[in-house]
């Protein structure tokens, strides 16, 4: 059973008070009769209607909650169905250089690119996707899984300043990068297999070049979309000095030739993203592209299931009132 406005279950609380209100109040207001001697009554039984005193309480309790469960809108569901899911095999491959620092995109290159990756990913909920980030070097973030909410983790933990503070070496290995991703992907027995790469500069390190990593691609049947991030010309760059940080202009310099080269050699496309809007749209693109084929037959009718608990209720609230004035009545 489930419960299409579960914030009713709150009201539930207010119980607590009445209890309380009501053995205090009653407490105050029991009447009194004034004796010479008790003892003739210490052992007296109780009577079945003093032993019944406190029913009326506990049975408006009772309706009060069976009426919390109503405007909760109880439901059940019948279905019935199977579904096959042909998942899909990705690698991120993210470029973490201190270039990414630049704040032509909000906050800056990076962060822009992790919140839409993670956007990506949640999206994705039967797919196999990890993580390569790459600067000077390259190594595995995550490998590939389906738990994505690790993946996500080990996503959001990737620092806009590890080149800067020397974590990973500095600089644009985007051959590395590239092959690392790879690396995860040669193995895989899934029939659609992706790199989604993403830079904003030029190779101007490692031992393997761009095209030689996509050969290698192609060679394992792995389709790769490139991404260039950040804006024409020039953008602003956050540098450190004494009094704090200052703002410098520094050349967008991104390698569209090569990135054009790698998504055509392994049959993907090359994107631009010039600011956050514009690679939202491309991670969206993508998304729609390389959707997972599934073969999906199921049947589902849900039904309003209130009807007992407010037979219940009335059921309830009736043998109060019958208790409370015939049975239980009291003389003032």
């Amino acid at each position: 059973m489930e419960f299409a406005n579960k914030e009713y279950f709150l009201l539930l609380l207010l119980i607590i008070p009445y209890i309380l209100w009501y053995f205090l109040q009653k407490k105050r207001g029991e009447p009194t009769l004034k004796m010479s001697d008790t003892y003739p009554y210490e052992y007296t039984p109780k009577s079945w209607r003093i032993r019944m005193i406190h029913l009326p309480m506990l049975l408006r309790c009772l309706t009060f909650a069976l009426v919390v469960f109503i405007l909760a809108r109880p439901q059940t569901q019948t279905s019935w169905g199977n579904k096959t899911v042909e998942g899909i095999d990705i690698m991120l491959a993210m470029d973490v250089s201190t270039s990414m620092l630049a704040e032509d995109l909000k906050p800056n290159r990076l962060e822009a690119a992790k919140d839409v990756a993670a956007e990506f990913i949640s999206d994705r909920p039967d797919d196999n996707i990890g993580l390569t980030i790459f600067a000077g070097e390259a190594f595995t973030q995550c490998p590939m899984t389906t738990d994505h909410k690790s993946l996500l983790n080990l996503l959001m933990n990737v620092r806009t300043d590890m080149a800067a503070r020397g974590l990973i070496q500095d600089g644009t290995a985007v051959g590395m990068g590239l092959a690392n991703a790879v690396s995860r992907l040669k193995d895989s027995k899934a029939k659609s297999k992706v790199v989604i790469l993403l830079t904003d500069g030029s190779n101007n390190m490692g031992d393997l070049s761009p095209m030689t990593s996509a050969n290698i691609a192609k060679s394992l049947g792995i389709r790769v979309y490139t991404i260039g991030v950040g804006t024409n010309k020039v953008a602003p760059y956050p540098m450190m000095v004494a009094g704090g940080v200052q703002y410098v202009n520094i050349p967008v310099e991104i390698d569209t030739k090569v990135l054009s080269d790698i998504a055509a050699a392994t049959q993907g496309n090359f994107y631009r993203a010039t600011n956050n809007k514009e690679l939202k749209q491309i991670y969206s693109d993508i998304d729609k592209l390389e959707k997972s084929k599934m073969t999906v037959k199921k049947f589902s009718k849900r039904y309003e299931a209130y009807q007992p608990f407010a037979i219940a209720a009335v059921i309830m609230l009736l043998l109060e009132i019958l208790l409370r004035t015939f049975v239980l009545k009291r003389i003032p």
